[in-house]
């Protein structure tokens, strides 16, 4: 069990397979990956679950993930990045930030969010929120430049 304290952020930076530029990673394959087996990470907002990372046949730089957040907190501050994103709400409510604008976030939302825009959900209710990571980049698409000079992290 790795502790993140820092953030997801961190825990990606560390964890996230870094492939040489002469080597040709693995595709991953056609598997179940359980709650137990899922890479755990815990760090002081709760607990990220860590199920794939890699690349498919269509996807690189592929990231799924659960993270179970507490009450009152959030995994990093509304922060953007050069990969497509998806989130789910799976239990418990909170608030999303989408491009500077906060709207409530309950279960069975999604939230999708392009490259490089700004983005995040906080636990405000009084139970753990639960939701589903699937952030990836397209093979033999680029990936979008930085647009501007902001920081990553507001």
């Amino acid at each position: 069990m790795a502790v993140c304290g820092a953030g997801l952020a961190v825990c990606l930076l560390v964890l996230y397979p870094t492939v040489a530029a002469d080597t040709t990673p693995d595709v991953l394959k056609s598997k179940v990956v359980g709650f137990e087996q899922a890479q755990s990470h815990v760090a002081d907002w709760g607990e990220m679950r860590i199920y794939f990372t890699g690349q498919t046949f269509a996807t690189k730089d592929v990231l799924t993930a659960v993270a179970v957040v507490e009450p009152g907190k959030s995994v990093h501050r509304a922060h953007r990045h050069p990969h497509e994103e998806y989130l789910v709400v799976v239990e418990g409510s909170g608030t999303w930030s989408l491009d500077g604008k906060e709207s409530p976030a309950q279960r069975g939302d999604i939230l999708y969010v392009e490259p490089w825009v700004y983005h995040g959900l906080t636990n405000t209710g009084q139970e753990n929120l639960i939701f589903l990571v699937v952030r990836y980049n397209g093979k033999g698409i680029d990936v979008p430049q930085r647009p501007d000079d902001r920081p990553d992290e507001l």
